[in-house]
């Protein structure tokens, strides 16, 4: 194998416990197909980067499973937008004009921001838009998906799914961000429902988001 394949090899490790939170050496080898030894080998390097972290799960009376999971540094791989300049700009306004000020701007910003997302992504079904929603987060550095969620209900069911954040260092910081951005996917789907599930700052492995479209 090739350098450049034991580095695309390393990616789709990283890329695969961003989307899935952790997985054991077997999981691993098995999604990417290649051979249990070979995947042994990648996470070792992995784990002497400390970009992957492991925690021992005892199954039955067997050894236990190590399950790997991306460390803050292997996080921090995946794009961030400039965390740590928006967080100091952040920190000395909060100086100059005090908490509740910098609130109001931030509520503003994406206030604004949801008039352009709504512009872009249409008045199709809603489908569509939760399509073109996830291509405007992947746009600017989310790894971000959907899915559809079955029901017994007639009415449409989504998953969204943000696996990185872009604005990490600033949700860190500033939490109240995460709930204006809440409030922006309820602007641009104004006929939903749109509940968190799971949260990055809670120390989940991904963002979740379930869209519910409201009955008429």
């Amino acid at each position: 194998m090739t350098a450049s394949q034991h580095a695309s090899t390393k990616d789709d490790i990283l890329q695969y416990l961003l989307r899935q939170g952790s997985a054991t050496a077997q999981e691993l080898a098995e999604t990417l197909t290649i051979s249990p030894q070979a995947i042994r080998r990648h996470l070792k390097d992995l784990a002497a980067e400390e970009l992957i972290e492991y925690r021992s799960v005892q199954v039955g009376l067997g050894r236990p499973q190590h399950h790997y999971s991306l460390s803050r540094r292997g996080r921090d791989r995946f794009p961030q937008r400039h965390g740590e300049f928006a967080v100091s700009f952040l920190d000395a306004l909060v100086e100059m004009v005090g908490e509740e000020q910098v609130s109001a701007v931030l509520r503003k910003q994406w206030e604004l921001k949801a008039e352009r997302y709504r512009l872009r992504i249409g008045q199709g079904g809603l489908l569509d838009r939760v399509e073109n929603l996830v291509k405007l987060r992947q746009d600017e550095g989310y790894m971000a998906e959907w899915h559809p969620v079955s029901s017994q209900s007639d009415h449409e069911q989504y998953i969204f799914a943000e696996h990185n954040c872009a604005i990490a260092e600033v949700a860190e910081s500033f939490p109240s961000v995460c709930g204006h951005e809440l409030e922006m996917f309820a602007a641009i789907l104004p006929d939903c429902t749109i509940e968190r599930t799971q949260w990055l700052n809670d120390g989940e492995h991904r963002c979740g988001y379930l869209i519910r479209r409201r009955p008429d």
